[in-house]
């Protein structure tokens, strides 16, 4: 579909060779929609459902602007959401998580058009998908209509979307029943057009059976014409709305200063001075306190800063203690209340941030749940939508939940993800640090592991340098040649710290470092990287409550890495610690093995 668009819209008539290219290295036309390959495509949907949670999110964005800066005089946000469905899309949890939503939250400029053609890939869906999907998103709560002939019926799908339009208070399922490969005489309402051309034959077959005479690529003149007609209309409309809303503006300056950087991703001037800051003296927390001060501070700062758990915010620390939630009848809301979805709630907040670049959506559950998201957080990465995802009981260290609850691989797999920010901050300081670089880096997502139990203000850290993912947080080493360099992350840099303490009481010169995360360290220069982790000091051990997969690549082939690669218990933190051997001892054992 996103192609046939494109094909046909006046500003890319002149590029055939991209279709021609479909599907081909380097061409705009790629296998499924991409936002970040293809002009006016607005998001990455190919996993299915991804497309209508999305849809939800951009939805939501609207409503939430129309409650926050719309006036009884100018009502300067007011566009619809659009998304089409297949069958597929129908089967996947994801679009029973977020179509639950949508109708919770009323969301009455959204409109869903669902192809219902009765076929995907094994074939025609009464094999496995025979329920009533029209009651179904009735029951979701939304308003539903049946097109009958999708094929050409066009005056009844404008009847539709014209009747869709009219509901308001909650939003519409437009049911379009077609035939796949419509017009093919010997494929179409089969499986066997579903993902796969129609061959040379077919297609002149098809040709023929259309009555369509013109050559391949090529667009009949009252095909561009009809298309052409848009771009005067649209320049109208933008006209019109640049004057409404520099009427707005002159009326309504604070709001229309909120709103434009939430428009442009301007963030305000000085907004990182709102992030709390900590020394040593300071009394411990749990990290997942320290983040709702932070996003508390944020969101006082950020126009766009929004987001909320999946069911888990009195645990995760999340709520904004200055907003209401975002409901149907309190749009204007900046707590968004998912209940027990975790895919639908990453997805949503995808759509969140591709809406509009200073919208800052965050969202939370425990770490271990990520794999209820993942293909979401994924989605996130690839599409460079840059949600914040904090993620609470991020070890061993959570405790009596035991091992259904504790992550283990989760750190590893998400350092191992492409265009994802995997943070695990070891205090204050640097939970704060790491909220900045995620607030300012709008094309990166990131994750944000942090813990249930209680940590220390340790000396050495800061938010400045948790731009550099790794950084030294004590040294009595000359020379950049330290007897042994201890490497730690989040609850673990405390024990890293007192290892090292240890040490060089013994007389040893130790390097204590941070590596708070991992991709900010790689993007430093070869000049740094060398500063903190010198070529020459082999002696490394790495300390960290997860697995130790991919330590290899930081300690080296000498050097070794303490943590947990088996599944945890139900215990409390302090014995969990002592029988996986995350322990000061551990650390200075290994630590004098080396040197």
């Amino acid at each position: 579909m996103h192609v046939a668009i494109r094909f046909a819209s006046p500003r890319w008539l002149r590029q055939r060779q991209d279709l021609k290219s479909f599907r081909q290295w380097g061409s705009k036309t790629p296998g499924h929609p991409e936002n970040f390959e293809t002009p006016g495509v607005e998001v990455t949907t190919g996993p299915l459902g991804q497309g209508i949670a999305n849809a939800v999110g951009l939805a939501l964005a609207e409503k939430h602007l129309a409650a926050r800066f719309n006036k009884p005089d100018n009502e300067i946000v007011d566009h619809y959401t659009y998304s089409i469905i297949g069958d597929g899309c129908q089967m996947e949890g994801i679009t029973n998580e977020v179509c639950s939503l949508a109708g919770h939250w009323g969301l009455g400029k959204l409109i869903a058009f669902y192809d219902d053609n009765h076929i995907s890939i094994d074939g025609d869906t009464e094999i496995a998908f025979t329920e009533n999907v029209d009651k179904r998103f009735e029951a979701l709560g939304w308003h539903v209509i049946w097109v009958k002939n999708g094929n050409n019926g066009y005056d009844e799908i404008r009847a539709a979307i014209k009747e869709a339009k009219a509901v308001t208070d909650k939003p519409t399922l437009i049911k379009v029943t077609t035939t796949i490969g419509y017009g093919s005489p010997n494929k179409a309402n089969s499986y066997s057009v579903h993902g796969a051309a129609l061959g040379e034959k077919e297609v002149e077959a098809t040709r023929n059976n259309l009555g369509w005479p013109y050559e391949p690529f090529q667009v009949p003149e009252d095909v561009k014409s009809h298309w052409s007609r848009h771009t005067p209309e649209g320049a109208a409309l933008e006209a019109d709305w640049n004057a409404k809303f520099a009427a707005y503006e002159n009326k309504y300056p604070e709001e229309a200063e909120e709103l434009k950087s939430i428009i442009s991703g301007d963030l305000p001037a000085g907004w990182e001075k709102a992030l709390p800051t900590y020394t040593p003296e300071s009394p411990g927390d749990a990290t997942r306190n320290l983040s709702q001060r932070c996003l508390n501070a944020l969101a006082k700062a950020v126009p766009g800063f929004l987001g909320g758990s999946a069911d888990l915010a009195s645990s995760n620390m999340t709520l904004l203690k200055a907003s209401g939630d975002f409901q149907n009848a309190t749009p204007e809301g900046r707590n968004l209340r998912f209940g027990v979805r975790e895919h639908g709630m990453g997805a949503i907040c995808n759509g969140i941030a591709l809406h509009s670049p200073g919208f800052i959506p965050y969202c939370a559950t425990f770490f271990v749940f990520t794999d209820y998201m993942r293909a979401a957080m994924r989605i996130s990465a690839l599409s460079e939508a840059g949600v914040i995802y904090v993620m609470t009981h991020d070890s061993i260290g959570l405790g009596e939940d035991g091992p259904t609850h504790q992550p283990i691989e989760h750190l590893s797999s998400f350092r191992a993800m492409p265009n994802i920010m995997m943070f695990r901050p070891a205090d204050g300081n640097e939970t704060a640090g790491a909220y900045k670089i995620a607030v300012t880096r709008r094309n990166t997502p990131s994750v944000l592991a942090l813990s249930r139990q209680k940590l220390p203000q340790l000396p050495g850290t800061s938010i400045e340098n948790v731009e550099r993912g790794g950084y030294t947080i004590s040294d009595n080493s000359t020379g950049n040649k330290p007897d042994v360099i201890l490497i730690g992350t989040g609850s673990e840099l405390e024990i890293a710290a007192q290892a090292g303490e240890e040490l060089r009481r013994e007389g040893k010169t130790v390097r204590v470092v941070s590596f708070v995360c991992w991709e900010l360290f790689d993007e430093q220069t070869d000049e740094y990287k060398e500063s903190v982790l010198p070529s020459d000091v082999s002696a490394r051990v790495s300390i960290e409550a997860g697995s130790t997969f991919g330590w290899g690549k930081i300690v080296g082939g000498k050097g070794k890495s303490i943590g947990v690669d088996s599944f945890g218990a139900s215990a409390p933190a302090g014995k969990l610690y002592k029988e996986f051997g995350i322990t000061v001892e551990a650390v200075v054992a290994a630590a004098k093995s080396l040197i």
